[in-house]
């Protein structure tokens, strides 16, 4: 289902991470893996929520997507809740991070599916309670024009940050992944420019031994 860098290729990777603390992940899935992820997204969305709201744990920034939390993935989907734990994919965010990485023990945020699917559709600025976002890629807009794209300041840690000089954008195609140090790094979703296009990512959360906690109420606010 994966298709993980060869260690001789690690190292570069981990600067990178370490640096940006933010890593393309270019074909992290198989076209096999691709495939069988992206017929899950479309039977699991069937269940999803679509939310509509500002997030007031995160300075009102906007939420519009539909999304399903872990909690309900996890007993319709053991291929994904599987693959969450995979070994060498957690090998591999080791290696990044530099540190051992753990699964997340909170059943709701480990896995989530988000779906941005209408003209508009946005994750807004945010921070993540846990330090590493894996998102993966099933659906996504074709063009950068088309929104979608990651935003992020490798530099800052406030929200505001992404409007300042030294934000970045990331465009992403289906079958891609890219890792983030996601409690330290302000990010946000584009929104979606036109109709018929659509954004569908698994987001993966871990964490580091000792730190299980969760700081912000905007989980349970967007996936409970």
């Amino acid at each position: 289902m994966l298709s993980l860098p060869l260690p001789a290729h690690r190292k570069a990777l981990r600067r990178r991470f370490s640096t940006d603390r933010y890593v393309a992940l270019p074909g992290l899935l198989s076209s096999a893996g691709l495939a069988t992820l992206a017929t899950e997204a479309r039977r699991l969305e069937a269940d999803g929520v679509r939310r509509d709201f500002r997030m007031p744990c995160m300075a009102d920034s906007p939420r519009h997507m539909t999304t399903l939390g872990g909690q309900r993935i996890a007993p319709m989907s053991p291929v994904i809740a599987s693959l969450y734990e995979d070994r060498g994919l957690m090998r591999l965010l080791s290696s990044l991070l530099g540190e051992a990485v753990v699964a997340v023990h909170d059943p709701v945020e480990r896995h989530v599916l988000n779906v941005m699917h209408r003209p508009g559709d946005t994750h807004g600025a945010h921070t993540d309670d846990y330090p590493l976002a894996l998102v993966l890629f099933l659906e996504s807009p074709p063009s950068p024009a088309d929104g979608g794209q990651l935003e992020f300041h490798p530099a800052r840690g406030d929200l505001a940050a992404l409007d300042a000089p030294g934000a970045r954008r990331a465009h992403h195609r289906p079958g891609d992944g890219y890792l983030l140090r996601s409690d330290r790094t302000p990010h946000r979703v584009t929104p979606l420019t036109r109709p018929g296009v659509r954004r569908t990512v698994l987001n993966f959360a871990y964490t580091t031994p000792g730190r299980q906690g969760v700081t912000t109420q905007s989980a349970s606010l967007l996936y409970d």
